[in-house]
C-alpha cells in the first residue's frame, strides 16, 4: 500500500513509517521542518512538506493513497483547545478524500476522560466536547456516518522509549526543579503504558487488517499506579518521593492525578497484536531516561 502519514517525523509517527517500510509499504509522510524531513527522506520515504493548517494539501495527499494514518497533533497545552480544533479540521480534510473510497483512516486519540476511575474497553464511547476539547475520535466516527473505514488508534499517556520527549520526561524534569518526585493524594491513580515499537506495530496490523474496529487499545500495561512511576524516578534522580497537591505540576496538575487504566485484550485478540517492548516500570529505570537534555 502507499500510505500518507501526518506527524511523520514524531516519536510515534517515525516508528510508523520505519513499521510500514520495513514490511514493503510506501509512505509518503507530511514534514514542516526542513532537518526533520531530510531524515525522513533519508529513511526511504517520500517527503510532503507542510503543516497540519494545509488542509486542500491534506486532501490531495490522501487522495492519491491507499491509505492514511494521521499521528500528528501539537502538543503546545498552553493552546490546547486551538490544536484540539486545528486536529478535527485535518481530520474532516483527509477524511474528505475518502468517502466512499473503502480506504482505510486511521487517527489517533487517547484515554483521558474515556472512563475515570474504571478499567477502559475498546466498546467505551469518547468524551464528548463539553468535557475534554480533543474530539479526533468524534471526528473519525462523523467521517464513518459519511462512508469512510475510519478508525482511531488510542494511544496510552506514556508512549514510551529511549528518546521519549512526552509526559515522563515532563515529569523528570519536574523532579529536577522542585527536588521532589510527586505523585497526587495516595498515588494509586493509574496510567497505562505502551512501548513506541508496539504502537507503531499496532497501527501496520491495524492498516492492513482493514481498520474495520472504531478504536483499538494501544497498551502494554493496563495501569500502573502513578506513585511507582514517581518511586522510579525519585531514586533515579535522588531526590524524596512525596505526595503532593496537583498545583504541585502546574498544567500537567490533571494528567498527574488522572486514573486512566486501559485493557487491550480485544485488540490483541482481534490483530494478534502482543506488546513485546520493556513494560513502563522497567523502561524508565534505565539510565538514558536521566541523561542531559
Amino acid at each position: 500500500m502507499r500510505v500518507f502519514v501526518t506527524g511523520a517525523t514524531g516519536w510515534v509517527g517515525s516508528a510508523v513509517v520505519e513499521q510500514l517500510l520495513g514490511h514493503g509499504h510506501k509512505v509518503t509522510g507530511l514534514a514542516r521542518a526542513k532537518d526533520k524531513a531530510a531524515a525522513l527522506a533519508a529513511t526511504g520515504a517520500e517527503v510532503l512538506s507542510g503543516t497540519l493548517d494545509d488542509l486542500e494539501l491534506l486532501r490531495s495527499a490522501a487522495a492519491a493513497a491507499d491509505a492514511v494514518i494521521h499521528t500528528a497533533f501539537n502538543h503546545d497545552f498552553s493552546k490546547f483547545a486551538a490544536n484540539a480544533e486545528q486536529d478535527r479540521r485535518a481530520i474532516e480534510a483527509l477524511g474528505s478524500a475518502l468517502i466512499g473510497s473503502n480506504r482505510p483512516l486511521l487517527v489517533t486519540s487517547g484515554f483521558a476522560m474515556l472512563a475515570p476511575g474504571r478499567l477502559a474497553t475498546e466498546a467505551d464511547a469518547p468524551p464528548n466536547a463539553s468535557s475534554f476539547p480533543r474530539q479526533s475520535e468524534a471526528a473519525a466516527l462523523s467521517l464513518a456516518e459519511r462512508g469512510v473505514r475510519a478508525a482511531s488508534v488510542r494511544l496510552a499517556p506514556s508512549v514510551h522509549g529511549l528518546g521519549d520527549h512526552g509526559f515522563i520526561p515532563i515529569l523528570i524534569g519536574i523532579a529536577r526543579q522542585t527536588g521532589v518526585s510527586a505523585y497526587v493524594g495516595d498515588g494509586l491513580n493509574r496510567w497505562p503504558g505502551v512501548h513506541r515499537r508496539d504502537a507503531a506495530l499496532l497501527y501496520r496490523l491495524a492498516l492492513e487488517q482493514g481498520a474495520t474496529e472504531a478504536a483499538y487499545h494501544a497498551t502494554g500495561d493496563e495501569g500502573v499506579p502513578f506513585r511507582e512511576i514517581a518511586a522510579v524516578i525519585g531514586r533515579r534522580l535522588g531526590v524524596p518521593v512525596e505526595s503532593r497537591g496537583p498545583e504541585h505540576f502546574g498544567w500537567f496538575g490533571n494528567f498527574a492525578a488522572a486514573d486512566m487504566p486501559a485493557s487491550s485484550a480485544h485488540t490483541q485478540s482481534l490483530l494478534g497484536w502482543t506488546p513485546s517492548g520493556p513494560d513502563l516500570l522497567a523502561d524508565i529505570d534505565q539510565p538514558g531516561y536521566y541523561a542531559a537534555r
